[in-house]
């Protein structure tokens, strides 16, 4: 295996591997474990060090988790007064709203599948198009594009009660 050719760009992917597998998990030890392990597979099998293939190795080790656990726990998020309480800050510059939003935002993910939460981080915070997630991930485009705008909008409907209440 051809490790890259400087040691930032081995940094660079272990970060955008975690970030990665943060989405996946939504935990950060079990994120760390899965690009401990997928770094153990790729060095086993003389892989490169490109993206896809590192992403392909977490997420192939996050689906194996998954299959062991055969029970996905879901985590409640409260009610939703307590999200109303949440976003009833008045003060936008108030430190305790951006952590409040923060908060919220978190919840909001936490309540997407794991899939979702997937496709979602790859669209929007690695950049790539719904036929690069496909190709990634052996999904459907159809089924990229539906998945992401679902999730978006599962987001946009948690946090909309917390717009609503900053506004008054």
């Amino acid at each position: 295996m051809q490790p890259p050719a400087q040691a930032e760009d081995l940094d660079d992917l272990f970060q955008r591997g975690y970030r990665y597998a943060i989405a996946l998990t939504h935990e950060p030890d079990r994120a760390a474990d899965l690009v401990q392990d997928a770094c153990v597979a790729c060095l086993a099998a003389q892989a490169p060090w490109r993206v896809g293939y590192f992403f392909a190795a977490i997420r192939s080790r996050f689906i194996d988790q998954q299959r062991r656990q055969r029970l996905v726990v879901v985590e409640p998020i409260g009610s939703q007064d307590e999200l109303a309480r949440v976003g009833s800050f008045t003060d936008p510059r108030d430190e305790e709203l951006v952590q409040a939003d923060r908060d919220s935002l978190d919840r909001a993910l936490g309540r997407l599948r794991a899939e979702e939460r997937e496709m979602l981080f790859l669209s929007a915070v690695e950049g790539y198009t719904a036929r690069e997630i496909a190709e990634l991930t052996g999904h459907p485009r159809g089924t990229i594009l539906s998945a992401v705008h679902r999730a978006r909008r599962k987001i946009r409907d948690l946090l909309q009660p917390l717009e609503v209440g900053k506004k008054s």
